[in-house]
């Protein structure tokens, strides 16, 4: 059995990125810029855009934090959009997620330059990444693609079995798995809260993706010798321990590891991959405007 070790790699991705960005520096070229718009005080998005920000000062991009307060507005919001859309000095921004009610999501997501949609959630982006066009793949499939190519796991012929269809990261994975070249050429089994018989699926799957989010939903006897797992759940339970939770993922890590060829860690497996290959979408797009402004 093979760790899947998204700590270790995504260090190599942050390496790479910034020998790129040392090379920029020395021929007087401007670095790649990331902001991050966060709305209101979430305790969770507020540690996930500080450890962006960190890893943005790691490999030398610059970064601008915007924090709007829990009450702002739709319009508010959207006129801020526009303004990092027009800004030249920003190659790449997100929008941190999930945004207060007031805030039409999808309207938001919408506003935001499909040339500067890091996080890949434009319908631009997704329409391109699903009819196989070189477009931004949204950061936490894009990561599990990584692990998968770097570790050389054969996905060509292979049954991968998708659990869950969120737009960050279920759906994407099940066209990207299913695309052609590698990783891809696998066969793709979509489940969800729906599907029956979902044991029957998964212990036919040579590959699981699981991003549930139910705490070790996925038991030894859900799957067959040898399976590839990818663990996209972090949840947190509770515990009597001193910081009162400890972490895990949707796969019973310790059962399920005993009969996998590959498994990723929970954490240190995709979570740290997620915020390397947002950084790789960031020089992407720095690339991007540089052939344009040419």
């Amino acid at each position: 059995m093979t760790i899947l070790d998204g700590k270790k790699v995504s260090n190599d991705i942050k390496n790479e990125i910034k020998a790129e960005v040392d090379k920029m520096k020395a021929n007087d070229e401007k670095v790649p810029h990331l902001a991050a718009v966060i709305v209101g005080n979430d305790g969770a998005s507020l540690t996930y855009v500080g450890s962006k920000v960190r890893a943005c000062e790691r490999v030398g991009f610059e970064s601008t934090m915007v924090r709007l307060s829990n009450t702002t507005s739709e319009v508010e919001l959207l006129d801020k959009i526009e303004e990092l859309n027009n800004n030249d000095d920003i190659d790449g921004f997100i929008i941190q997620l999930p945004l207060p009610p007031q805030i039409n999501t999808q309207k938001v997501l919408m506003a935001v330059d499909p040339n500067k949609d890091v996080d890949g959630f434009h319908p631009m982006n997704f329409g391109k990444m699903s009819l196989d066009m070189s477009t931004f793949i949204p950061a936490t499939p894009f990561g599990i693609l990584e692990l998968l190519d770097r570790y050389e796991v054969e996905t060509k012929g292979k049954h991968t079995v998708v659990i869950g269809r969120s737009h960050i990261v279920g759906r994407p994975m099940s066209i990207l798995m299913g695309r052609k070249g590698f990783p891809g050429n696998s066969t793709v089994t979509l489940t969800h809260s729906h599907t029956k018989n979902i044991t029957q699926i998964t212990s036919q799957a040579d590959i699981i993706i699981s991003a549930l989010g139910i705490p070790k939903f996925l038991k030894a006897e859900m799957v067959k010798d040898d399976v590839v797992i990818i663990d996209v759940g972090i949840t947190r339970v509770p515990d009597d321990s001193e910081k009162g939770y400890y972490i895990t993922g949707d796969v019973d890590f310790e059962n399920v590891s005993k009969k996998a060829s590959f498994i990723t860690p929970v954490p240190g497996g995709v979570g740290p991959m997620t915020i390397a290959m947002l950084l790789k979408n960031t020089l992407l797009a720095r690339e991007q405007h540089r052939k344009h402004n040419r």
